[in-house]
């Protein structure tokens, strides 16, 4: 049997590291230690009716969002676009975003993160919403 080379990510279905929020889900899947701090990648699943993180910006790095299931509201600047399933989103450096689910379904983002170790924010990501009650 053909195996994978020693630095391969191999994961299946629904595996990573979980961080569980109100409305929010995180499953990171690769981060700063196993990209080099290249890149992030992550899955965002996000109950109906669910706003997201609030609106924000990141000053050195572009974020990607891909729609993997459902519809994602999704800002960008000043617009917020309808992004349904297989939509792509790249957001640039320095832009204001944010998503929500706006509608009755669940919503699945997976996030790339350039360059990476997002995953160092969960700690206080979580500390906010259990200190905020925030859903």
């Amino acid at each position: 049997m053909d195996r994978p080379a020693a630095d391969a990510i191999v994961l299946g279905p629904g595996e990573g590291r979980g961080y569980d929020m109100p409305t929010m889900r995180a499953v990171f899947k690769a981060d700063g230690v196993e990209s080099r701090g290249r890149f992030s990648v992550s899955e965002w699943w996000v109950a109906p009716q669910s706003t997201g993180p609030g609106a924000h910006s990141h000053a050195d790095n572009d974020e990607i969002f891909y729609v993997v299931e459902g519809t994602a509201a999704i800002l960008v600047g000043n617009t917020w676009i309808n992004a349904e399933k297989g939509s792509f989103v790249m957001i640039p450096a320095g832009t204001v975003h944010d998503f929500e689910n706006r509608t009755e379904y669940r919503m699945g983002l997976l996030n790339i993160f350039i360059p990476g170790t997002f995953e160092e924010n969960m700690p206080k990501i979580l500390a906010w919403y259990e200190q905020n009650g925030r859903a």
